[in-house]
């Protein structure tokens, strides 16, 4: 039997790459994405532990920290806004390559659906060839057969002839 070939498997094998890339694409942004959210929680936390350090001081000690704190806290809450607006556009192209990953993994689901229909419609006619070629093959060996047997049985009758004619004779 020839062997399966079919004429798409080359697109499958780009949309499988495509899907690999598109794929560790996301790994990478996902990675970015939990160091950024990461890094958030750190800056909310210092200045969770700040503002409780400051509380817990004595009212005379509060009063310069928490003027430094304020000069300070502008400069930190423009970090922790520029940290947050990063998260949001981080999870936007996570979204995306999300979108995009799942598109190219049906598109390829159905292109395998495809070559397995083919392979299996393929396979159907090998066998429906094959057994014609037995079929044929069986029936030329029975020809031969039949040929190779009413030679003798045509002599036997031919013997029972001549002898049935030889007695007539007599």
């Amino acid at each position: 039997m020839k062997r399966f070939a079919w004429r798409l498997q080359r697109v499958l094998d780009v949309k499988a790459k495509q899907e690999q890339i598109k794929t560790q694409e996301l790994f990478v942004i996902t990675d970015r994405l939990a160091q950024t959210r990461s890094r958030l929680l750190a800056q909310q936390q210092i200045l969770r532990d700040i503002l409780e350090s400051i509380a817990n001081e004595k009212p005379i000690d509060r009063l310069g920290k928490q003027e430094l704190f304020l000069k300070n806290s502008a400069a930190t809450d423009e970090i922790i806004k520029k940290l947050q607006a990063s998260v949001r556009e981080l999870e936007v192209k996570q979204k995306e390559k999300i979108a995009e990953v799942l598109k190219l993994r049906r598109f390829k689901e159905g292109l395998e659906r495809l070559r397995e229909q083919a392979r299996r419609k393929y396979i159907e006619v090998q066998e429906k060839l094959e057994q014609k070629q037995l079929d044929e093959t069986a029936t030329l060996r029975f020809s031969r057969e039949r040929r190779n047997f009413e030679p003798e049985r045509n002599s036997g009758q031919e013997t029972a002839l001549s002898v049935s004619l030889q007695e007539n004779q007599k």
